[in-house]
Protein backbone atom coordinates (compact mmCIF):
# COMPACT_ATOMS: atom_id res chain seq x y z
CA UNK A 1 0.00 0.00 0.00
CA UNK A 2 1.41 3.52 -0.97
CA UNK A 3 1.42 6.34 1.27
CA UNK A 4 -0.07 7.95 -1.23
CA UNK A 5 -3.37 5.75 0.01
CA UNK A 6 -2.38 5.61 3.53
CA UNK A 7 -1.00 7.16 6.72
CA UNK A 8 -0.69 6.33 10.01
CA UNK A 9 -2.66 9.55 11.45
CA UNK A 10 -5.38 8.13 10.30
CA UNK A 11 -5.27 5.15 12.74
CA UNK A 12 -7.84 5.12 15.77
CA UNK A 13 -6.84 7.32 18.51
CA UNK A 14 -8.17 4.32 20.44
CA UNK A 15 -4.80 2.66 19.77
CA UNK A 16 -2.74 4.83 21.54
CA UNK A 17 -1.13 4.77 25.01
CA UNK A 18 -3.61 6.35 27.91
CA UNK A 19 -1.79 9.66 29.71
CA UNK A 20 -1.08 7.18 32.47
CA UNK A 21 0.38 4.46 30.59
CA UNK A 22 2.91 7.17 29.30
CA UNK A 23 4.28 8.57 32.46
CA UNK A 24 7.84 7.99 32.56
CA UNK A 25 8.33 6.63 29.28
CA UNK A 26 11.57 8.42 27.55
CA UNK A 27 11.61 7.80 24.11
CA UNK A 28 14.66 8.81 21.51
CA UNK A 29 14.42 10.10 18.14
CA UNK A 30 17.68 10.28 15.82
CA UNK A 31 18.03 12.24 12.55
CA UNK A 32 20.44 12.60 10.18
CA UNK A 33 22.21 15.81 9.04
CA UNK A 34 22.72 14.66 5.27
CA UNK A 35 19.62 16.05 3.27
CA UNK A 36 18.92 18.08 6.78
CA UNK A 37 16.16 20.33 4.85
CA UNK A 38 14.10 17.25 5.12
CA UNK A 39 15.70 15.58 8.03
CA UNK A 40 14.95 18.31 10.16
CA UNK A 41 11.44 18.87 9.37
CA UNK A 42 10.76 15.17 10.38
CA UNK A 43 12.26 15.31 12.98
CA UNK A 44 10.29 18.35 14.13
CA UNK A 45 7.08 16.34 13.04
CA UNK A 46 8.38 13.36 15.59
CA UNK A 47 8.51 16.00 18.36
CA UNK A 48 5.01 17.09 17.35
CA UNK A 49 3.86 13.79 17.19
CA UNK A 50 5.22 12.63 20.59
CA UNK A 51 3.79 16.06 22.51
CA UNK A 52 0.18 16.10 20.98
CA UNK A 53 -0.58 12.59 22.30
CA UNK A 54 0.77 12.62 25.44
CA UNK A 55 4.55 12.48 25.57
CA UNK A 56 5.92 15.00 27.96
CA UNK A 57 8.78 17.36 25.83
CA UNK A 58 11.41 16.36 28.71
CA UNK A 59 11.20 12.41 27.98
CA UNK A 60 11.99 13.01 24.63
CA UNK A 61 15.65 12.86 23.23
CA UNK A 62 17.18 13.91 20.05
CA UNK A 63 20.17 13.07 18.50
CA UNK A 64 21.91 14.10 15.24
CA UNK A 65 24.32 11.87 13.51
CA UNK A 66 26.11 12.92 9.71
CA UNK A 67 24.00 10.55 7.31
CA UNK A 68 21.68 7.87 7.05
CA UNK A 69 24.21 5.10 7.56
CA UNK A 70 25.17 5.78 11.10
CA UNK A 71 21.55 5.31 12.19
CA UNK A 72 21.98 1.84 13.01
CA UNK A 73 24.30 2.48 15.40
CA UNK A 74 23.39 5.37 17.33
CA UNK A 75 20.20 2.89 17.19
CA UNK A 76 21.81 0.14 18.68
CA UNK A 77 23.75 2.31 21.73
CA UNK A 78 20.50 3.96 22.59
CA UNK A 79 18.77 0.63 22.92
CA UNK A 80 21.37 -1.18 24.98
CA UNK A 81 20.94 1.89 27.64
CA UNK A 82 17.35 0.36 28.40
CA UNK A 83 15.83 3.79 28.62
CA UNK A 84 13.79 3.96 26.22
CA UNK A 85 10.28 2.97 25.36
CA UNK A 86 11.02 3.40 21.75
CA UNK A 87 13.50 5.10 18.80
CA UNK A 88 12.42 6.86 16.02
CA UNK A 89 15.06 7.16 13.04
CA UNK A 90 14.96 9.49 10.53
CA UNK A 91 16.79 10.02 7.29
CA UNK A 92 16.82 10.97 4.17
CA UNK A 93 18.10 9.02 0.90
CA UNK A 94 17.59 10.62 -2.29
CA UNK A 95 18.64 8.82 -5.49
CA UNK A 96 21.53 9.65 -7.77
CA UNK A 97 24.20 9.15 -10.29
CA UNK A 98 25.80 5.71 -8.53
CA UNK A 99 24.54 2.60 -6.78
CA UNK A 100 25.41 4.46 -3.57
CA UNK A 101 21.78 4.87 -2.68
CA UNK A 102 20.90 1.37 -2.73
CA UNK A 103 23.97 0.58 -0.09
CA UNK A 104 23.01 3.16 2.49
CA UNK A 105 19.44 2.22 1.96
CA UNK A 106 19.59 -1.57 1.93
CA UNK A 107 22.39 -1.48 5.22
CA UNK A 108 20.01 0.78 6.76
CA UNK A 109 17.01 -1.41 6.63
CA UNK A 110 18.92 -4.40 7.28
CA UNK A 111 20.49 -2.43 10.49
CA UNK A 112 16.95 -1.34 11.71
CA UNK A 113 15.72 -4.69 11.39
CA UNK A 114 18.34 -6.63 13.20
CA UNK A 115 17.99 -4.27 15.93
CA UNK A 116 14.30 -4.87 15.82
CA UNK A 117 14.64 -8.67 16.10
CA UNK A 118 16.74 -8.25 19.54
CA UNK A 119 13.44 -6.78 21.24
CA UNK A 120 14.77 -4.70 23.53
CA UNK A 121 12.35 -1.90 22.46
CA UNK A 122 11.06 -0.60 19.04
CA UNK A 123 12.85 1.21 16.37
CA UNK A 124 10.89 3.06 14.04
CA UNK A 125 11.97 3.22 10.34
CA UNK A 126 11.23 7.04 9.64
CA UNK A 127 14.09 7.12 6.22
CA UNK A 128 12.74 8.28 3.56
CA UNK A 129 14.46 6.81 0.15
CA UNK A 130 12.83 8.76 -2.59
CA UNK A 131 13.58 9.34 -6.50
CA UNK A 132 14.24 12.89 -5.92
CA UNK A 133 13.93 16.18 -4.01
CA UNK A 134 10.35 16.23 -4.37
CA UNK A 135 8.93 13.21 -3.29
CA UNK A 136 10.99 13.81 -0.06
CA UNK A 137 9.01 17.32 0.42
CA UNK A 138 5.87 15.49 -0.18
CA UNK A 139 6.88 13.40 3.01
CA UNK A 140 7.99 16.38 5.31
CA UNK A 141 5.12 18.40 5.49
CA UNK A 142 3.78 18.17 2.15
CA UNK A 143 0.67 16.39 0.19
CA UNK A 144 1.53 13.65 1.66
CA UNK A 145 2.01 14.30 5.35
CA UNK A 146 4.91 13.91 7.76
CA UNK A 147 7.04 10.50 8.05
CA UNK A 148 8.57 12.01 11.18
CA UNK A 149 5.14 12.68 12.72
CA UNK A 150 3.84 9.69 11.80
CA UNK A 151 7.24 8.03 12.96
CA UNK A 152 6.27 8.82 16.72
CA UNK A 153 2.74 7.20 16.21
CA UNK A 154 4.11 4.38 15.57
CA UNK A 155 6.59 3.76 18.59
CA UNK A 156 3.50 4.65 20.73
CA UNK A 157 1.17 2.46 18.97
CA UNK A 158 4.10 -0.29 19.35
CA UNK A 159 3.98 0.64 23.17
CA UNK A 160 0.29 0.36 23.54
CA UNK A 161 0.58 -2.97 22.21
CA UNK A 162 3.50 -4.64 23.45
CA UNK A 163 4.68 -2.42 26.22
CA UNK A 164 3.57 -4.91 28.82
CA UNK A 165 5.45 -7.81 27.80
CA UNK A 166 8.84 -8.52 29.17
Amino acid sequence: MSTANFDLTRFAQNSLPSEETLQGKRFAVVYAEWNQEITFGLAEGARRGFTEHGVSEDLLDFYVVPGTFELTFAASRLMKTGKYSGIVVIGCVIRGETPHFDYICQGVANGISALNAEGACPVVFSVLTTENMAQAEDRCWGKLGNKGYEGALCALKMLETFGNIK
